[in-house]
């Protein structure tokens, strides 16, 4: 037998008015994992998706265990052994976790009418338990965090007895502990001669996880490296084709006597916060930090309106605001950037231009309720331009475009409403080192302009290096407070762990 498993070659794909591939190579062999690493845009999730079935290839070849494949659909690529985990989370909200896991293939009787809920539950179990994660197989997938809707994806993906299991992005949402039962998981993968295909912007995973690494750029291909002779600075290199500067520290300072712009004041809910307490003042960038589920997303969502607030008070330049809904929030200057982009940032079958004019179109309305479109026009191309935003035009569709320009994208809806408070949750999410640059260099020239940013990230050399103060969490508790002159990883992770005794 070959030791090649997968062989692409030559394959191009085309979307309207962008060349997603051109004459793309790549290789995989058996019980290996291969990094596949690009900016995004790159090409590198469409690539996966013409393996997987969901894009169809213009041009080129695929060989499978050494014979020409087509693979028209995405029932044919998991019948050839080909399952996928997309980087956007593709789970049925409404459904148990073991139903998600088996769906389509549940255990049935009664002419295959009534589901066997009690043996889909108990296969469901022992999967779970062969691959050691603490999952309820009768939970609904809407209830769980995005870490463990991650992890239903993850099961889903390995519940099919694959010869090749392409993971994209797939530790984005994970904690520590999470992430070291997915590498064991990919060890004993690997072992049973599995070849993996693993998608990711952290460098550091790659020197851990990867045999391999694959780069791309511009929807080519660049060079294939072995990982254990590579240096991650060239990777790099070769991904963005130009040098990263790395700033370890915040480049702007703010003042002890700056004017505080939001103060919140023992801001509690029923099931979870317990007396969140902090100040944020004028050209600030104050970093949230914690472990998964300490809480950072929960009071983001209650200083939006998103979520209710049972006790408490929000301050805005000193006078007090009740905020019941987003859009209370909206109307006080407050913006919310979701972790989830996709689901609550973007509409993603709509252009460029709608997204950016969304949440200001009362601004682009005449007295008739007809909409100046050559006035949206402008200011939309305005922050296309200023925040460098990659498309070739307003008009494209903002589900075309790579993570870092939809990030973008959202980013310009909020400043095209004039918010003054920003709250960016898991800013740089699935984005690539090149990307990240770009929106670090935004945040700041957005502070710069007196602009006031709650950042929350569970990078912890990113809250380093953005935040001007540090406040930290756990099980929905403010546990520490730290400028960044004294903040350090160590003692981050230490308030981080302060559990209750």
């Amino acid at each position: 037998m070959s030791a090649q498993l997968l062989r692409m070659e030559g394959i191009s794909k085309s979307f309207p008015g962008v060349k997603a591939l051109s004459k793309v190579r790549l290789d995989l062999n058996y019980g290996e994992v291969l990094a596949l690493v690009g900016e995004n845009g790159a090409g590198k999730s469409t690539l996966m998706k013409i393996l997987s079935g969901v894009y169809q290839k213009d041009e080129g070849e695929i060989y499978l265990e050494g014979n020409k494949v087509e693979i028209p659909n995405a029932k044919a690529a998991q019948e050839m052994g080909i399952s996928i985990i997309h980087q956007e989370l593709n789970l049925m909200p409404d459904l148990t976790v073991a139903q998600n896991i088996f769906i389509g293939r549940e255990p049935r009787t009664g002419f295959n009418f009534f589901l066997k809920e009690k043996e889909l539950n108990e296969k469901t179990a022992e999967l779970l338990e062969k691959l050691n994660i603490n999952l309820n197989p009768k939970e609904t997938v809407s209830d769980l965090t995005v870490a463990k809707q991650q992890m239903v994806e993850i099961v889903k993906a390995l519940s099919y007895n694959a010869k090749i299991i392409v993971m994209d992005e797939p530790t984005a949402a994970l904690t520590e502990s999470e992430i070291k039962t997915l590498f064991d998981l990919i060890e004993n993968l690997k072992n049973k001669g599995v070849g993996i295909i693993y998608i990711s912007h952290r460098m550091e995973e790659l020197k851990v996880i990867s045999d391999r690494i694959t780069v791309m750029r511009d929807g080519q291909y660049i060079d294939t490296l072995y990982t254990k002779d590579t240096d991650m600075k060239k990777v790099i290199s070769l991904m963005v084709g130009r040098h990263i500067q790395d700033e370890s520290r915040p480049t702007t300072t703010v003042s002890k006597e700056a004017e505080t712009v939001l103060e919140v004041k023992n801001l509690s809910t029923k099931n979870f916060l317990e007396n969140i307490s902090f100040t944020l003042k004028k050209g600030e960038i104050l970093g949230f930090a914690g472990l998964m589920g300490a809480g950072r997303t929960e009071v983001a969502r209650a200083i939006f309106g998103a979520d209710k607030i049972d006790e408490g008070q929000i301050f805005i330049n000193g006078k007090e605001v009740k905020i019941n809904k987003p859009e209370d929030a909206v109307k006080h200057g407050i913006a919310y950037l979701s972790e989830d982009r996709k689901r609550y940032g973007l509409m993603l079958e709509m252009d460029v231009n709608s997204n950016i004019l969304i949440s200001s179109l009362s601004n682009y309305v005449n007295w008739l309720t007809f909409v100046n479109d050559s006035k949206g026009y402008v200011t939309s191309e305005e922050y296309v331009k200023s925040l460098k935003i990659k498309t070739p035009s307003i008009k494209q569709l903002a589900k075309n475009l790579s993570g870092g320009n939809q990030q973008k994208i959202v980013i310009a809806k909020w400043l095209a409403k004039n918010c003054d408070i920003l709250i960016f949750d898991e800013p740089t999410r699935g984005i690539d080192v090149g990307a990240k640059t770009e929106i670090y260099q935004l945040l700041n020239e957005l502070a710069q302009q007196g602009k006031s940013i709650i950042m929350i990230s569970s990078e912890l050399p990113e809250i380093l290096r953005m935040s001007h103060r540090i406040i930290v969490m756990c099980e929905g508790r403010i546990t520490g407070e730290l400028t960044n002159e004294e903040a350090s990883q160590e003692k981050i992770m230490d308030y981080a762990t302060r559990t209750r005794s």
